[in-house]
């Protein structure tokens, strides 16, 4: 796997790098701000790009805004947002866009190693790895979407874990749940939500995107 790094704290971009580097991950670049990161991109076309919310010269929103350039530019380049607050704003918009090849982790919840470079393979194969908090901070307000309004408690439960990029079976072991029930929950939320069938599994986030879209219309 090729990546870049953005991040602007020196002891966290090398320790990453270097940890990156023992675990057969290529390190591309490493960079502290986003006009780097966009140009260490276009350079190298990694296949995913770990990227810093906050990064010079303001510390807002720097990096979250270069990553939805960098998926609207180069969409076979992955990006894993890296951060210590979620910007819902700006997670809204980039899931929203590109449903795919995205991830979005906080830097305080991440447990093991194993966890962190399993999020990037799966960003690189084309999948989400989303943090359960950052789910929860973009389904927190009241939906107005009625598809959304039909379904039940372990249903809404379900369409979190979806997001996250879990599988039916790893849904199923969580919830202490049969496979078959599983299945039949996602069918259900699959039909609330009115998602035909469809040849990718990009439907199964594409169900969290309608809340997401339902919450930013409302803000408007």
């Amino acid at each position: 796997m090729r990546t870049v790094i953005a991040e602007d704290n020196v002891l966290m971009r090398d320790g990453m790098s270097a940890l990156l580097g023992d675990h057969d991950v290529s390190v591309l670049a490493a960079v502290s701000d986003a006009a780097g990161l966009l140009a260490a991109v276009e350079e190298h076309r990694p296949d995913v790009a770990i990227v810093d919310v906050r990064m010079p010269p303001t510390f807002t929103d720097e990096g979250v805004r270069a990553a939805i350039a960098i998926r609207s530019a180069y969409p076979e380049t992955g990006v894993l947002v890296f951060s210590q607050w979620v910007e819902t704003v700006y997670a809204n918009q980039l899931l929203r866009d590109h449903p795919e090849r995205v991830g979005y982790l906080l830097k305080d919840r991440i447990v093991s190693t194993a966890a962190f470079l399993d999020a990037l393979r799966r960003i690189a194969d084309g999948g989400v790895a989303l943090d359960p908090e950052v789910i929860r901070q973009l389904l927190s307000a009241p939906t107005v979407d009625a598809g959304l309004a039909r379904l039940t408690p372990r249903e809404r439960e379900i369409l979190a874990l979806l997001a996250e990029g879990r599988s039916n079976v790893a849904i199923a072991a969580d919830l202490r749940l049969a496979g078959r029930s599983v299945e039949k929950h996602v069918t259900a939320i699959f039909t609330k939500l009115d998602l035909p069938p469809a040849p990718t599994d990009h439907r199964r986030v594409r169900a969290v995107l309608r809340y997401l879209e339902a919450q930013r219309l409302s803000t408007q």
